[in-house]
């Protein structure tokens, strides 16, 4: 997809199609009144017949409008102006995109992105245009024999800001959101390839490819390196699989020398059909979705290598299946962990904390300024917050601010959970240190107070994603998410918010 940015007239662009809009009430917006006022009340003409009401979702085609150079102008229902925001702003846009891909014209011009929303800037309406346009168009069909064509597809898009003096800005905007788009296009391919095709070894080389391609550090640990370590949470998931587990760091060292770096750690179980603990066999499927976090932190490293942002940026992606077997590790198992505490494994499908935390162990080498795991943690936190908001832990109330303030900008939000002492007593163990899960209750507090014990020594925070990595049903499928929120974290750490 081609884009660029432009100010100028709707009713002098050349073009297959220009996109005004219409808020319910029949008001135009100011550029479908520009093209209204050049063609004699054209648009004035259809709205007050009752073809086009503005409802949120709604589009006409138009031909031929007199006083326009455009083949057609579509318009596209806002809603109630008093209630559009950033998320009418969204899918306007994103119904906008939809219809032009399915009008047969090679190429749009854009003028939702001239639109009044409330505290936000052309830089971010160009950025969220950018992503939500790429994010419409994206298709997953790799696997496919036969690929889903789109007749005459569009190819080219042009973003429309109402002051020359905006242009700058929202040049800058564009690049920053396809950088986004294409680190969120990254995680959603991962997330959407099977696993017989995305496994630990296939992650690695994933990393290998970015390193190439960006000059970055990478370090693969084999599963004897991670024994030498005493990665033994870790290995001990890995034990009922056939396929090696794997460690992977890359290193993105393009801030200060002495600037501490951020890391991010991503929870890469490739498939998870919960160990001896079998899960049940409906859409266990899905199960191969539980790499999201890996994911997440791969395409967050593309997207701020592609934008060169000023920052050290340290990534640690834990990576094996959770597989029964005769080798598997079994409820009621104690392993010792990287830090020397111990771990009774009473549920082998609560995995996911025993290979983060000896990646955040691992991790405490770096000195970081602070560390941000993600991952598809529990299926508590979907009952919790469901499909909307992450869940957001931490123990420093400043960091989760940040997180929570950048993915407001992101419109990839999370939200603030406890992280109480009172919850610690729920993982007390008769025979270790600790127990990995703490029971029915609070379930996604008890894995991240588990998380806590290891992140003593610096600033942490983690995500749980298992709410928000991918959809089910008829949109089944990655949502790339939590990469905007990771994204817009580390600009605001570079300045580039």
């Amino acid at each position: 997809m081609e884009f660029s940015i432009k100010s100028g007239s709707p009713e002098k662009q050349r073009s297959a199609c220009v996109v005004v809009g219409v808020y319910e009430s029949r008001k135009l917006s100011v550029p479908a009144e520009i093209i209204d006022n050049v063609s004699h009340q054209f648009l004035s003409d259809i709205i007050r017949r009752g073809d086009m009401e503005g409802k949120s979702g709604s589009t006409l085609l138009l031909h031929n409008v007199p006083g326009t150079l455009a083949d057609r102008v579509l318009l596209v229902g806002l809603g109630k102006e008093k209630d559009f925001r950033e998320k009418e702003y969204r899918n306007a846009i994103a119904t906008a995109v939809r219809t032009l891909n399915e009008t047969g014209g090679f190429d749009g011009t854009v003028y939702l992105t001239e639109l009044n929303v409330k505290k936000r800037d052309a830089g971010w309406r160009i950025r969220h245009a950018t992503l939500v346009a790429l994010d419409t168009l994206y298709r997953f069909d790799q696997l496919k024999s036969k690929k889903e064509e789109v007749r005459r597809p569009l190819r080219k898009l042009t973003f429309c800001v109402g002051r020359r003096s905006e242009l700058k800005d929202a040049e800058q905007a564009l690049i920053d959101g396809q950088a986004i788009a294409a680190g969120m296009s990254l995680a959603k391919d991962l997330g959407n390839l099977p696993s017989n095709f995305c496994t630990p070894s296939y992650l690695a080389a994933t990393a290998k490819a970015l390193a190439d391609e960006y000059k970055m550090k990478l370090d693969v640990f084999e599963r004897a390196d991670m024994e030498k370590l005493g990665m033994n949470t870790l290995l001990s998931v890995a034990k009922g699989s056939h396929e090696p587990p794997k460690f992977i760091v890359l290193q993105y060292l393009n801030g200060k020398k002495d600037d501490k770096p951020i890391v991010l750690v991503g929870k890469g179980i490739t498939f998870d059909t919960g160990g001896i603990s079998l899960k049940p066999a409906g859409e266990m499927d899905e199960m191969k979705y539980d790499m999201g976090g890996a994911a997440s932190v791969l395409g967050t490293m593309k997207a701020i290598a592609q934008m060169q942002l000023p920052l050290n940026v340290i990534m640690a992606v834990p990576t094996t299946e959770n597989m029964p077997g005769g080798g598997a590790t079994k409820p009621g198992d104690i392993v010792t962990s990287m830090s020397g505490q111990t771990v009774e494994i009473l549920n082998t499908d609560a995995e996911g904390r025993l290979v983060l935390c000896d990646a955040l162990t691992y991790v405490e080498r770096f000195e970081p300024a602070c560390v941000v795991d993600v991952a598809t943690l529990t299926g508590a936190c979907v009952i919790a917050l469901g499909h909307v908001a992450s869940g957001l832990f931490s123990n420093n109330d400043s960091l989760a601010r940040e997180l929570l303030d950048a993915g407001q900008d992101a419109s990839d939000r999370a939200w603030h959970m406890p992280l109480w002492d009172d919850y610690q007593d729920q993982l007390k163990s008769n025979f270790a240190d600790m127990a990995n899960i703490g029971g029915r209750p609070a379930g996604s507090i008890t894995a991240a107070c588990f998380l806590a014990r290891y992140t003593g020594k610096y600033d942490w925070a983690h995500l749980d994603i298992a709410g928000t990595a991918w959809k089910s049903g008829k949109d089944k499928g990655s949502t790339g998410r939590p990469v905007p929120l990771l994204t817009h974290f580390l600009m605001g750490r570079a300045g580039r918010a």
